[in-house]
């Protein structure tokens, strides 16, 4: 099974910006596709964006939108979150996940391959 390592959060103010990283350990990442989930404290994990294995499709919740830019590179076998013009309700443990296309975004609760998370706080 593919295995995921998270890098990259911290702590930041509001309204700054941070970089998340995701490295896969199988040969086999780019056929997958890949996503960001959040778990703030107290509330269940939530979806917040996904990319295709071409990296040529992505797709965000709402509430990151024109904030956040997911994307990835296959040689490299990693995929990035790009977060900027952070909010406080953006705190939260972020997981890097794989899996179809169709599990990522249309049944998010099926995905099973996680990574270990890394925490995003964000000052007011």
């Amino acid at each position: 099974q593919m295995q995921l390592v998270e890098s990259g959060g911290g702590l930041v103010q509001a309204g700054g910006s941070l970089r998340l990283s995701c490295a896969a350990s199988a040969h086999i990442f780019s056929s997958y596709a890949m996503g960001w989930f959040r778990q703030a404290p107290g509330k269940e994990r939530e979806f917040v964006a996904a990319i295709n294995w071409e990296g040529d499709n992505t797709y965000y919740a709402s509430s990151v939108k024109g904030r956040f830019t997911i994307s990835r590179d296959n040689a490299k076998n990693t995929v990035y979150l790009q977060m900027n013009s952070l909010k406080p309700e953006d705190t939260a443990v972020y997981y890097c996940a794989a899996d179809t296309w169709l599990n990522m975004v249309v049944k998010p609760r099926t995905v099973d391959t996680w990574g270990q998370g890394t925490l995003v706080t964000v000052s007011s």
